[in-house]
């Protein structure tokens, strides 16, 4: 998805001024470094990778993203998402479906990568997906004068300060230095922690699976059942489900759009939320396509 959309779709106006404001371009209407990286034609590309096991033996997919990095952004989320495999339990007759990792930390995880990148290195991003973590390997260590104690307390100094700028008007960040506190807060109720790693030239973020455990019988049932309460309480206020429905019941109506933007997500992924809430029979399909909307089902 290119700024233009971007911008078009959160209602936010987007000409000529306003790329000179973001410094996209300058006065004479020449793409700034910036302005490449939102392009087709940015250099830098994420590679993602997928191994069978805890190791790098065993390579079970590989992908590299190209294109502007809001695409890049968007492509390598459903790519994430795609693998970001369901639990699901039961609750007396309630059926809970838990995931691997939680979203909300797997999106900041991947925004950071983005923001806090060095475009000065030549080399790609790297994601790769463990059965038990998935790790976030940015280019560009911590910024001068900054330690990781800082980081975790919610000081951010930041490398790409306009590109952060953009990112925030398009409501993808929502402040500087609360990507990381997002993140753990998405697993305080779990055993497992999301940890951080620094060298000079490198930022990594490791995202542990949630129910990796569960699957190779490394917890004694109380601790499964414990684990599973407190996660079940963070889905159902997270659920993406409820909050589309919510919006439904109290707008009357919803579109995809309408969900692209409340989620914040893709395309693709609202459409697969709209494609199980209409297959469940908690959202009604009504118009065809751009006059599509979708109402709530009492």
């Amino acid at each position: 998805m290119t700024p233009q959309k971007k911008f078009a779709l959160r209602k936010v106006e987007f000409g000529a001024q306003q790329m000179r404001t973001l410094k996209l371009i300058d006065q004479d209407s020449l793409y700034s470094n910036l302005g490449l990286l939102l392009s087709d034609q940015c250099v830098h590309t994420i590679k993602v990778v997928v191994f069978q096991g805890t190791d790098q033996t065993i390579f079970k997919d590989r992908r590299e993203f190209t294109g502007s990095l809001m695409k890049q952004m968007n492509e390598v989320y459903d790519f994430i998402d795609f693998h970001n495999q369901t639990r699901a339990t039961i609750e007396r007759l309630l059926r809970i479906d838990v995931r691997d990792y939680p979203e909300i930390a797997v999106r900041e995880a991947l925004l950071n990568l983005l923001v806090h990148r060095d475009y000065s290195f030549s080399a790609s991003a790297l994601i790769s997906i463990y059965t038990d973590r998935i790790e976030f390997v940015s280019i560009g260590g911590l910024m001068p004068g900054i330690n990781l104690e800082d980081i975790m307390i919610g000081i951010s100094v930041c490398r790409n300060q306009d590109l952060a700028n953009v990112f925030y008007r398009l409501h993808l960040i929502e402040a500087y230095g609360t990507g990381i506190g997002k993140i753990m807060r998405a697993y305080e109720d779990m055993e497992e922690k999301p940890s951080i790693e620094t060298t000079k030239n490198a930022f990594k973020i490791i995202l542990p699976n949630i129910n990796e455990k569960y699957e190779t019988g490394k917890f004694s049932a109380q601790k499964a059942e414990s684990i599973t309460s407190s996660t079940v309480r963070a889905e159902k206020i997270l659920s993406n489900e409820e909050r589309v429905l919510e919006y439904a019941q109290s707008h009357g109506t919803i579109t995809r759009n309408d969900v692209i933007e409340l989620l914040e997500v893709s395309t693709s992924t609202a459409s697969r939320v709209i494609r199980k809430m209409v297959k469940n029979n908690l959202l009604k399909q009504n118009g065809k396509a751009r006059n599509t909307n979708y109402t709530a089902i009492k």
